[in-house]
């Protein structure tokens, strides 16, 4: 089966003012084979992006499961749903341990998703598979490695300026931990997933020196926090991160890799 081009949504578009989730949706949307009348479960599915959208596709003739390990994050989904798309439900559900009981889709779909696996990736994405009809497709979407190398590159050398060898090794495995296409790749072809695609785009991010680079809503969570991780002392964390934000320049640009990850489960054909 090939992609289908996603149809304009009228009323739940994904968010033109969300400039990292909404990049990341769209990638995902060319590859995912979208129709109405399907089911879908959404994992690591956020405040709605893409689950909204995808709802209003397969309309009430389908049904869309959100499932996502915060609290807010569900409650916040459930609070922008309100009374619309009944066939859309959000729960609270870790995806690395979904109950046997639950069903099985035609669809799996995961926006910003792999890194969340963690620590045990391939037996989690087993699991997901394990959800997946046959003949289903899954889609994730994921920063690869790769994604602010030059971020990593700076801090690791100014870390080096500070004689910090501890750190410097934290911050090396932060960094090698985040999984590559091809890492991601191996898992389906391990799990025998036919048409596998994985692509990698990458994505500018603009920021500002200083205070505005530290504080920046897209790099602080989840990347920069990694990097003050790396230190026991967080007053010489602050400090080195505070030079590192002062010479955007040789970071610049930043680049964050939007990988995508698709493939179909193969229909078992019984020998007569």
């Amino acid at each position: 089966m090939t992609a289908r081009s996603p149809r304009v949504s009228p009323r739940w578009p994904l968010p033109v003012q969300d400039d990292w989730s909404t990049p990341f949706a769209e990638v995902l949307l060319g590859q995912l084979d979208l129709r109405p009348g399907l089911t879908i479960l959404d994992i690591a599915s956020g405040h709605g992006i893409p689950a909204f959208y995808l709802a209003e596709q397969v309309g009430e003739a389908g049904a869309v499961v959100g499932i996502d390990a915060s609290r807010s994050q569900v409650a916040s989904a459930r609070a922008i749903q309100g009374t619309e798309l009944p066939w859309l439900r959000f729960e609270c559900q870790d995806m690395r341990a979904m109950p046997a009981s639950l069903s099985a889709f035609q669809r799996i779909t995961g926006n910003l998703s792999v890194m969340f696996l963690r620590p045990n990736r391939f037996e989690a994405m087993r699991g997901l598979i394990d959800h997946l009809a046959p003949g289903g497709q899954v889609v994730l979407t994921f920063p690869s490695l790769g994604t602010f190398d030059s971020i990593w590159r700076r801090i690791d050398q100014e870390m080096g300026r500070y004689g910090l060898v501890i750190e410097r090794e934290r911050l090396a495995a932060h960094v090698a931990e985040r999984p590559s296409a091809a890492e991601a790749r191996g898992w389906l072809e391990r799990l025998e997933l036919e048409q596998i695609v994985v692509v990698e785009q990458p994505l500018e991010v603009v920021s500002g020196s200083g205070q505005r680079f530290l504080r920046h809503p897209l790099l602080r969570g989840g990347f920069l926090d990694d990097a003050y991780e790396c230190f026991d002392d967080q007053r010489l964390a602050e400090e080195v991160m505070t030079q590192v934000s002062l010479d955007l320049e040789s970071m610049t640009p930043l680049i964050a890799q939007r990988c995508v990850l698709a493939g179909w489960k193969r229909i078992e054909i019984n020998e007569p």
